[in-house]
């Protein structure tokens, strides 16, 4: 006797898929064919399935991605929380904004999360990202500071927490639901971790959304070639630039040096926020002499 439900990935590990469907989570084989095409079912995948009682459950289809990430591996992101402290280690800007740009060039929103918030000011920090119409909160695990925002930031699809060693990541997971921490274990325990690698994503329900857990995976490998953009594209990862785009004195302008140039005038004016400019035309100079057959 067989069955076919329609699932989500909630871990892949060794050769076997964990799919949560129908209220249940069925140990799952894919299928050759998948090997054959080079396609890897990655946590996060909407996939169909075959239940079975005397053979092994397969996967059977892989529905389309919304957008995906290699490192950490996980597909169809809603959010992405980039988590960054504000001392011990000193933040990046560098690093948040390459983050930012990936996620809009993939469809994912955006979130920047300032942790130990009671080792400084973030005012001059969260002034930066309000600019830029990205939502942004500080946040204090000891006193509880900011936590109740960072769960709506969740809301109700698959988030996706990154951020380098040491800002607290975990401790904030913790923070956002007590369970968190129980129910890694739990589902560990039933799924096997400790017996395979832990560079494993798996997904855990919380509040009313999926939340990945990325270990191993300190921060988005943003030198993977996969999430490289396109000098064209740079300008559309960058929220409070769109509405300067197609205005400028000439179509060709790189928003880097040009006269006439819209979103230069916009820095002038205090509008666009230096730090974000300066950030972008690094990481327009990194790409521009790229070739697409490099990519």
């Amino acid at each position: 006797m067989e069955k076919t439900l329609e699932g989500i990935i909630i871990k892949g590990i060794g050769g076997f898929y964990y799919v949560e469907a129908a209220g249940e989570v069925f140990e799952c084989k894919a299928r050759g064919a998948f090997r054959k095409k080079k396609i890897t079912p990655l946590a996060g995948d909407r996939v169909t399935i075959t239940v079975r009682q005397d053979r092994e459950n397969t996967i059977d289809e892989i529905h389309e991605r919304k957008n995906f990430l290699l490192r950490p591996p996980v597909a169809n992101i809603d959010t992405l929380i980039i988590v960054s402290s504000v001392k011990e280690p000193v933040p990046s800007l560098l690093v948040i904004d390459k983050m930012t740009a990936i996620a809009v060039d993939k469809g994912i929103k955006p979130c920047v999360v300032f942790s130990k918030s009671d080792l400084g000011d973030t005012a001059e920090l969260e002034d930066v990202y309000k600019k830029a119409g990205i939502d942004i909160v500080s946040v204090c695990c000891k006193t509880g500071e900011g936590v109740e925002k960072v769960k709506e930031m969740i809301g109700e699809g698959i988030t996706v927490f990154t951020g380098n060693t040491g800002v607290g990541k975990s401790s904030l997971l913790n923070c956002i639901d007590e369970r968190f921490s129980l129910a890694t274990g739990e589902v560990s325990d039933k799924l096997g971790r400790g017996r395979h690698t832990t560079r494993e994503v798996t997904l855990y329900h919380i509040g009313n959304g999926l939340v990945a857990d990325t270990p191993g995976f300190s921060s988005l490998d943003i030198e993977q070639s996969s999430d490289v953009i396109v000098k064209e594209n740079l300008p559309f990862c960058f929220p409070e630039f769109s509405e300067y785009l197609g205005t400028c004195k000439f179509t060709s302008c790189s928003h880097t040096v040009e006269k006439g140039c819209c979103i230069l005038e916009a820095l002038k004016e205090g509008i666009i926020h230096p730090s974000r400019h300066t950030n972008y035309v690094a990481m327009y100079n990194e790409v521009k002499d790229l070739k697409e057959w490099q990519l």
